[in-house]
């Protein structure tokens, strides 16, 4: 007697539910593989994957001065308006230290520009590799697997760019218009040394880079967050139920993963980053929702 299936499908030469009466089909046998050939299949993905981020890379590689200009542009802007209310603020610069910091800079912004130019053929290697273990009606969902999870992920680095930088900018740069001066009098302590010192920003190109790649591979994956829900309701791993019974704990684990993904004590960005996590994840409880109804239906109705 033939045994079950991993995931409890039936045994080879069982009728699939979704076939036609008298179609006799093994939905993943055809799909089984060795550990060997998991493992070569892997290596296949990795390679495919690599291949597809030094093409990225390269094409950013290209424009990578003008990526780096685009990323320092809401520095700029935000740094010009603090400084037009203070002066103590200065011109906005961006120095280097050594002579080869700005070409490793340049190289830098070329590697993380390819990994959002190559996202969508990455996630398509991820989603080949992972889908022989799926049910067969599963697997056409590859395409929109691939796509959804590139757009999400670039959407989530947009939406930073858009309204998080600025709003963390200006928040680090107001600490420009501390002037000591205004301390001291506020102490009510005079010392005329003390009237000229300012704190004055002064960035290094790396450090601003370190600090903007971090935000936007943080806010990246994050928006993926709905489409792991989504994929693991299909699978039947979760329902809507579950999760909202998980919300409140949730919005607790939000603010946990952002305080761990924004660099520094900045409340303004962690609170961002927390707050479309929640929004996120109460979309995705709508969606497994739907998913589970039409899993439930289609278990309920007659000759299921």
């Amino acid at each position: 007697m033939a045994e079950p299936g991993p995931r409890g499908d039936a045994p080879p030469g069982a009728a699939s539910p979704d076939a036609a009466p008298g179609q006799v089909v093994d939905e993943l046998e055809d799909s089984r593989m060795p550990f060997l050939e998991h493992l070569r299949e892997l290596r296949v993905r990795l390679r495919n994957a690599i291949a597809a981020l030094v093409f990225g890379m390269a094409i950013a590689f290209l424009f990578s001065q003008e990526l780096f200009v685009l990323l320092a542009r809401p520095l700029i802007d935000t740094w010009r308006e603090v400084a037009a209310d203070n002066p103590a603020a200065g011109q906005p610069v961006l120095y280097f230290n050594s002579l080869i910091e700005p070409f490793w800079v340049y190289l830098s912004v070329a590697l993380w520009g390819g990994i959002f130019i190559a996202s969508p053929l990455i996630f398509h290697q991820l989603w080949l590799f992972i889908a022989p273990g799926l049910y067969r009606r599963e697997r056409r969902y590859g395409v929109a697997f691939a796509g959804s999870s590139a757009v999400l992920f670039i959407g989530g680095a947009l939406f930073c760019y858009a309204f998080v930088l600025p709003a963390a900018y200006r928040f680090f740069l107001d600490y420009s218009t501390h002037n000591l001066a205004d301390i001291q009098h506020g102490l009510g302590v005079e010392y005329s040394v003390a009237d000229a010192i300012a704190l004055q920003p002064l960035l290094g190109m790396d450090a601003y880079l370190g600090f903007v790649k971090k935000l936007l591979l943080g806010f990246g994956l994050v928006f993926e967050l709905p489409l792991l829900i989504v994929f693991l309701a299909l699978a039947g791993v979760v329902t809507h139920r579950g999760l909202w019974r998980f919300n409140r704990w949730f919005i607790v684990m939000a603010f946990v993963i952002a305080a761990i993904l924004t660099p520094g004590p900045d409340v303004i960005s962690q609170v961002m980053m927390a707050l479309p996590m929640v929004v996120l994840y109460n979309a995705s409880i709508v969606l497994a929702y739907l998913i589970t109804r039409r899993r439930e239906e289609a278990a309920a109705s007659p000759g299921s």
